[in-house]
């Protein structure tokens, strides 16, 4: 006999048992239609892309983790991200797209990182995002940090998003003719609620900034609050050009934010966000009184210049889905069980046909419906119904089938009632 394989994972790799898959799908449903409801359009590319295109906009630590491989002669790699597919997708189709393009994707992103508590090789992104032709209003930045702020409501959590505008730190480093070591000094100045002040003043000045300079930026870094309040403080700070302009795009976000009806931003200078394409707004998403972030997003001046001449502006918004999943199953948000069965139906040797065909009648009715017909006693039907977590049990017997009404069982009080094929219909779809 052939010695048998252990089935095993990959490390890092993601797999739900049933019941968790059903409450993910649901979430995956309720953003879904948040997106649709708020006129953006579905979108799902390849999970595998030319090397050379899903390269493109990498560099450093992220070419480190990227799966790539060859097939034959074709060079491939699997996506990490939704936002370079996202850029070839609209490079490709500018001509026929309508602009702003307002596109949603929910798909699965994988990445060869160490695997660690909330971090995976294999994880869902869901992001949406608005393309500009050219040009791309800042009203674009506010629908989608709305859009996010509405994601949350629509699951029933309490998020608290922080936002920034990249340009105000920039326009002080151009100010003080650092522009050349901005990404060495953003990557410090995003530590700064991590590790003690001295260290990040030490960082920066071994980046050559002086003691003042040092004081400053950290300054700017700390303010937090309301958006206006910021601006208001910070308007006579630096005269440089692009610090003012990044505190009148504050300015001006603040008040699309409004029309929108936005409630849970709070202004903070310190979100950075990692990625360089950033250009001006950006922003980080927080389970109310939580730590970490469960979702971020941005504006970027470009989306398409490594595929397209032309310029293309936009704007994004990811919730970190399965982060946010993982989070939620371990404080016990999903505290009822959820099942994909209304009534489980019990048969009897001689009733078996009888149940199948009432089993397709219901279903076709709309009511999900699921017959235990292996040959099995009655008791051990009713067992495993009862293992299932289903609420009702349908017994259909020889005197339920000549009657044409079916006993009805609530798993949860043990009530009983007879109905009708029409009855129960009725009872299992009026909600629906």
């Amino acid at each position: 006999m052939d010695k048998k394989i252990e089935p095993r994972r990959l490390k890092g790799f993601w797999e739900l048992m049933p019941e968790e898959q059903i409450l993910f799908s649901e979430m995956l449903s309720k953003l879904e239609k948040v997106f649709k409801q708020n006129c953006f359009v579905p979108l799902d590319t390849p999970v595998l892309e030319y090397s050379d295109v899903l390269l493109a906009k990498s560099g450093g630590d992220v070419d480190k983790e990227i799966y790539r491989f060859t097939k034959g002669d074709t060079d491939m790699c699997m996506r990490y991200d939704l936002t370079v597919p996202l850029a070839r997708f609209v490079a490709m189709h500018q001509n026929e797209l309508n602009f702003p393009f307002k596109r949603y994707q929910i798909g699965k992103v994988y990445r060869g990182e160490r695997p660690q508590k909330g971090r995976y090789r294999e994880f869902y992104q869901c992001d949406a995002d608005i393309i500009g032709d050219g040009a791309l209003s800042q009203v674009a930045d506010a629908e989608c940090i709305s859009l996010f702020e509405k994601c949350f409501k629509e699951l029933g959590l309490e998020v608290r998003i922080e936002v920034s505008n990249r340009k105000i730190l920039a326009g002080y480093l151009e100010e003080i003719s650092k522009t050349d070591k901005s990404t060495e000094i953003f990557i410090v100045l995003d530590k700064l609620s991590k590790i003690p002040l001295e260290e990040i003043k030490r960082e920066l000045e071994e980046l050559g900034l002086n003691s003042k300079e040092c004081e400053n930026l950290i300054k700017i870094t700390q303010k937090t609050g309301k958006i206006e309040e910021i601006v208001e403080n910070l308007r006579n700070f630096c005269k440089n050009e692009l610090f003012q302009k990044g505190l009148n795009e504050f300015e001006e976000l603040a008040a699309h934010l409004k029309a929108f009806g936005t409630k849970c931003v709070v202004g903070n200078l310190g979100i950075i966000r990692g990625h360089n394409y950033y250009t001006g707004t950006v922003f980080e998403g927080f389970l109310k009184d939580g730590k970490d972030a469960v979702g971020a997003g941005g504006r970027f001046e470009n989306l398409c210049g490594y595929f397209s001449e032309k310029n293309m502006p936009g704007v994004g918004m990811s919730v970190g889905i399965t982060r946010l999943f993982s989070i939620l199953t371990q404080n016990g948000y999903f505290k009822e069980k959820t099942n994909e069965v209304d009534i489980s139906i019990i048969t009897f040797d001689d009733t078996l046909h009888a149940g199948l065909e009432l089993m397709t009648r219901l279903r076709e009715s709309g009511v999900k419906a699921d017959c235990l017909y292996e040959a099995k006693t009655f008791k051990a039907k009713m067992k495993e119904a009862n293992r299932r977590g289903v609420n009702y049990v349908l017994i259909v017997g020889e005197d339920e089938v000549k009657e044409g009404e079916y006993t009805l069982k609530d798993m949860q009080t043990s009530q009983q009632e007879k109905l009708t094929f029409e009855k129960l219909v009725e009872k299992f779809t009026k909600n629906g």
